[in-house]
């Protein structure tokens, strides 16, 4: 992308946009690497380690590094930008240079701001359902063929990037996450985007080495709620009382929309939404996912969608990576795959299937990975957790504890958290996919969730194995 001058009716090409990554194999960091790219700017960047598929998608663009590590000498005044990767270290060399040369770091969020400060802004946060409420706004929006940027936290069908920019679309819209900014920006990377229309899907506790108290968390979303621009809208889950504080004290400047859920009934599994008179069908089930579904049409709604335009959309909303994911559907059995890892998301997702599959047995297995979920003073917020499924497991890799140096807890220790009649933990994963290759799954649903591998099973090829079998 060129910044021009005009001048006596002539375009004056005067610049070349120059920027650089630290840290470019990172999944939101390689994803704004190829669309600055496919914007016409020149990108380059550097990182100490790329995996898949970030390495085959900088490939495939010509972006990946020839040389892994970090790289001083790419860091000169003649960049417009560098932007600074959460993996990156704060004593990191390149970093250094840039600050002792006083050009100007970004973080991610920064960046994306900086791009779309002449378009309307759709941020969705809170602690659970934002990746899956922004993937219901984009569907609605580019089923409708509306023009829009975004930036999404997984991977959409009939997307080819989790980010886009571009200079003509009207509207920006970003998953607003409260996790830092960048190593040397502790803010949440949701307070840098300043929306117009903004959804807070629910508060409940999460990240707990950055907010070690409860109240110091919920703190981010009133701040988020400030930031929301005046004469603004806020869209928030009317049950969560955390959120209707936080709306009541905004009143005064921003219009504040409630939202519950869409009427519906389950019919063989499927769920028909029922509005204005109208039956809709959609893949999408769960209660926590049809107050998703209410949260993106009132989000679309003020982006000039009409509630029967979004609904209609729904009916081919697939959903997206690792959100409640269908892996194998048989006539007795369904294997679903789950981001989920804290514990309003695991209820959310173990009672979503259950009520959606009331006369099987389910199985739910997830893996404790995150800093907060392998910190011993949280483990009693999973009380009940997974009480909706029939039978839970629950595995952690003390290797991984002691890899981000928390303490150790064991097995014993995580079932009495979890008090939950017959569950059990496991600390090696192959023992505890050899017992579920054990079990007669007619009848019964398998649930999988986690934000990590299960020390490096391949889930799928043991799908296919344990249930496609002839």
């Amino acid at each position: 992308m060129c910044r021009t001058t005009q001048s006596n009716n002539h375009q004056h090409i005067t610049h070349l946009m120059r920027v650089h990554f630290i840290a470019i194999g990172g999944s939101a960091m390689h994803n704004l690497a190829i669309a600055l790219h496919k914007k016409g700017y020149h990108v380059t960047g550097s990182d100490d380690e790329i995996f898949e598929p970030s390495k085959s998608r900088l490939a495939q663009h010509g972006l990946l590094p020839q040389q892994p590590g970090w790289h001083p000498e790419k860091i000169d005044d003649s960049l417009d930008a560098i932007i600074l990767g959460m993996h990156a270290r704060g004593d990191n060399p390149e970093l250094q240079k840039a600050l002792d040369m006083g050009l100007k770091v970004y973080s991610y969020p920064e960046y994306l701001y900086t791009q779309t400060t002449d378009k309307v802004r759709a941020v969705v946060g809170g602690s659970h359902g934002k990746t899956t409420v922004t993937s219901m706004v984009m569907h609605a929006l580019a089923h409708h063929q509306k023009a829009f940027d975004f930036m999404v936290g997984a991977q959409l069908e009939g997307f080819d990037t989790m980010v886009s920019l571009t200079a003509k679309a009207p509207v920006a819209v970003f998953e607003g996450d409260e996790y830092l900014s960048s190593p040397i920006d502790m803010r949440p990377k949701f307070l840098w985007y300043k929306p117009q229309v903004a959804i807070l899907t629910g508060v409940a506790w999460d990240h707990i080495n950055v907010f070690p108290t409860f109240d110091g968390y919920v703190e981010q979303f009133r701040m988020f709620a400030d930031t929301i621009a005046d004469g603004g809208t806020l869209i928030y889950y009317g049950d969560d009382e955390h959120l209707q504080a936080i709306a009541s004290k905004q009143q005064h400047r921003i219009q504040t929309v409630a939202y519950r859920g869409i009427p519906h009934r389950v019919e063989n599994g499927n769920t028909i939404l029922q509005w204005a008179g109208r039956d809709y069908c959609t893949p999408v089930f769960g209660a926590h996912n049809l107050q998703n579904i209410h949260a993106a049409m009132l989000m679309c709604e003020t982006l000039g969608m009409s509630h029967h335009d979004f609904l209609t959309s729904m009916g081919t909303f697939k959903g997206a990576a690792r959100r409640l994911q269908t892996l194998y559907t048989g006539e007795s059995s369904t294997v679903f795959f789950d981001f989920a890892h804290s514990p309003s998301k695991l209820k959310a997702t173990t009672q979503a299937v259950r009520e959606q599959y009331p006369h099987r047995e389910l199985v739910a297995c997830m893996e404790l990975h995150t800093f907060s979920s392998l910190n011993k003073a949280f483990l009693p917020q999973y009380r009940h957790a997974m009480q909706a499924a029939h039978n839970a497991y629950v595995y952690f890799s003390p290797e991984v504890m002691k890899h981000k140096r928390l303490e150790p807890f064991t097995p014993q220790e995580a079932e009495t958290a979890f008090d939950q009649p017959g569950l059990k933990a496991y600390t090696q994963s192959a023992p505890l996919f050899d017992m579920l290759r054990s079990i007669d799954w007619t009848n019964k649903n398998l649930l999988i969730m986690t934000s990590g591998n299960f020390d490096g099973i391949d889930i799928r090829a043991f799908v296919k194995e344990v249930f496609e079998k002839p």
